[in-house]
């Protein structure tokens, strides 16, 4: 796998990435590269009872050349994973590292991750024995750090308790699948268990693998990772009591370097090749997992669909042409060869719920609209034909991926459409997706300047030197700033807090769950994806949304608008003082006055023409018609902007 250099027969087994929101600050593409250059030859991560970042690592892995181990360092409670403690009372879990052997044992890890927050969430997600025994196939075990349950049972001089414990996991997981983990981070209390643990390893007959538990990639990292745990647990660097590592032992060594820790150990550092040389994981990406519709008994969704079509085909165009039945059968047959007709049930059947129970609905957003089987469905409410749009820009047989349909819902009812698909799919077929808060140039910095106990207005100065637009770096900021460059260059004050700054920068900071986004799929979610519990208790996936359609599941965007909100307001205060019953979705679109009002400017409330530039813009084009307005709006963005005055 590696071109050139030497081969290093040391493989990180345990592993904290930028995953691990705690303390974690391991970026993954960084780590692969590092690891590369060492001329290691794979790497797992193992993130604190998470697996976030796993298809991150796989993928950047198989891109760099080195094999991809996906595991997780899960929480173990002693007891019960349904019971909770009394009043409150946290209770100390013990650590178990898990890798994942084959596709099997992928899928019991998801199983495993998922359940501890679903099932046995309490202060942290936490498995339980019980849980090990269900889901143990294809899994390795390693016993962890000093916090692992033998570890623990050592260090508390219960060697009774560390037979058990050894018993417990070689019955669980197989004499060949459960090793003892050394360490050597320079810590006393690993200096204690680790002759007692060789020991119980002879003993047993048990492999003995060399970790070390690193959180950040270089030694050099060590102090805006303290950083990243102070801003974590909202302390200072001069509070005595705040929370840090023993030393800076906890970064990502090469495998010389674990020689001369743990090379005293025989087998430690070749088991950690061994082990990595039996881990084949497999990801396909772009294989659709889409859940079946419905359709009446003797039809398959293809022809049901073409059925709902055809029906409403002479609705839609009175007076047809020939061109609509060109473009309908062009479409359908691109949408059957793609394998995408439940799809567009599954839209069609939600929207008319949604309609059917007096819930606004946009008329259409995004290339879907480019869609005339979308049109008859009543998915959109545009012809495409009218406004010549591009079916290709929506679904392309040249480039095979899932059709995205963004839907507006009335802000205020949303959740009614998303409750109705939970009924009608399984409410664990159905799950919202998370979305990672990350460091963003402006926060960071007064992220650490708060860390480094710095004067608030003093940090507020250099924060607002960062200009104020979407995307911005502080590098690029200080390319931008004049003034935010020469601070940098003057200050010292200023250069260790824009340099400590830029290093904990993008790093994911927290999970929420993502506005919009719903995933449906065929079987429940947790045979796919691992599910996580956000701040408000909601669960979701631990996926982003990338990496959700990557893996071919269906995502769908209910997006809240409050304009629908307005609009229907609008329409019920006109039937309930004029008694006139309007139809929104049937109006003069070149009303001339309603054109006029908009030529002065008066778009408060308008979407996407309430903003100054686009007031002014509205202003100066005095359009006369609503395709003067699409026009305007289609100009109005970076780069075809500097074309508006021609």
């Amino acid at each position: 796998m590696i071109s050139g250099g030497t081969m290093d027969p040391f493989v990180h087994l345990h592993v904290h990435t930028e995953y691990s929101l705690f303390d974690g600050t391991c970026r993954i593409k960084e780590l692969v590269s590092h690891v590369k250059d060492m001329g290691q030859t794979a790497l797992a991560i193992t993130d604190h009872g998470v697996m976030c970042g796993a298809v991150y690592l796989y993928k950047e892995c198989m891109a760099q050349g080195i094999k991809p181990i996906i595991g997780c360092e899960v929480y173990v409670t002693r007891g019960s994973r349904f019971e909770k403690r009394a009043g409150g009372e946290k209770e100390k879990l013990a650590h178990l590292i898990l890798l994942a052997e084959n596709n099997e044992g992928y899928q019991n890890l998801i199983k495993i991750c998922s359940k501890s927050w679903t099932e046995g969430y309490y202060f942290k997600p936490r498995a339980d024995h019980e849980l090990l025994q269900k889901y143990h196939k294809g899994l390795i075990a390693l016993s962890a750090c000093v916090g692992g349950e033998l570890p623990q049972a050592i260090l508390n001089h219960d060697m009774e308790k560390a037979r058990k414990v050894i018993q417990f996991y070689m019955d669980t997981f197989g004499k060949d699948n459960y090793f003892i983990e050394l360490q050597n981070h320079g810590l006393p209390e690993e200096a204690a268990v680790r002759p007692v643990l060789a020991s119980l390893a002879r003993e047993y007959g048990l492999g003995l693998v060399a970790t070390n538990d690193f959180h950040y990639t270089r030694k050099e990292d060590a102090g805006s990772q303290e950083i990243k745990l102070c801003i974590s647990t909202g302390k200072t660097l001069d509070d005595p009591y705040h929370f840090h590592f023993a030393n800076n032992e906890f970064y990502c060594k090469s495998g010389a370097e674990m020689e001369a820790i743990l090379g005293e150990y025989p087998g430690a550092i070749e088991n950690t090749k061994k082990i990595a040389d039996r881990c084949h994981v497999t990801l396909t990406f772009g294989d659709h997992k889409l859940p079946s519709f419905d359709v009446p008994e003797g039809e398959t969704s293809t022809t049901y669909l073409r059925k709902l079509c055809e029906k409403a085909l002479p609705e839609r165009y009175p007076h047809p042409s020939g061109k609509e039945r060109e473009r309908l059968d062009y479409e359908l047959g691109v949408i059957d060869h793609m394998g995408f007709s439940d799809y567009f049930l599954i839209v069609m059947d939600f929207i008319h719920y949604a309609k059917s129970h007096g819930i606004p609905i946009g008329p259409g957003r995004g290339s879907a609209a480019g869609s005339i089987v979308a049109y008859l469905l009543h998915i959109t409410e545009i012809d495409p034909l009218r406004f010549d749009l591009l079916f290709e820009r929506f679904l392309n047989p040249e480039r095979v991926s899932m059709p995205d349909i963004d839907i507006d819902f009335c802000y205020e009812r949303r959740q009614e459409v998303i409750d109705y698909v939970t009924r009608k799919y399984g409410a664990d077929h159905v799950g919202q997706i998370v979305t990672f808060g990350t460091m963003s140039a402006r926060m960071v910095i007064r992220d650490v300047g708060r860390v480094l106990d710095l004067p608030y207005a003093y940090v507020d100065s250099v924060a607002k030197a960062i200009p104020m637009e979407l995307g911005i770096t502080i590098a690029k900021a200080m390319k931008m700033n004049p003034e935010l460059r020469t601070m940098y260059e003057t200050d010292d004050s200023a250069k260790k807090l824009i340099d400590m700054a830029m290093r904990l920068e993008g790093l994911p900071r927290h999970t929420s769950v993502h506005a919009a986004g719903v995933v449906i799929s065929p079987k429940p979610v947790d045979e796919f994806v691992p599910l996580s519990r956000a701040s408000d208790g909601n669960i979701t996936t631990q996926y982003t949304m990338v990496t959700l359609e990557e893996l071919g599941l269906l995502k769908m965007d209910f997006l809240g608008l409050r304009t629908l909100t307005v609009i229907q307001n609008a329409v019920n205060n006109v039937k309930r003082s004029q008694g006139i019953a309007l139809d929104i979705s049937n109006i003069d679109m070149n009303d001339s006055q309603v054109l006029a009002s908009i030529g002065t400017g008066h778009c408060e409330g308008i979407f996407q023409l309430e903003s100054a530039g686009m007031k002014n813009f509205m202003k100066e084009l005095k359009p006369d018609s609503l395709e003067d307005i699409i026009a305007g709006i289609s100009l109005y963005r970076p780069g075809p902007m500097d074309f508006i005055p021609r």
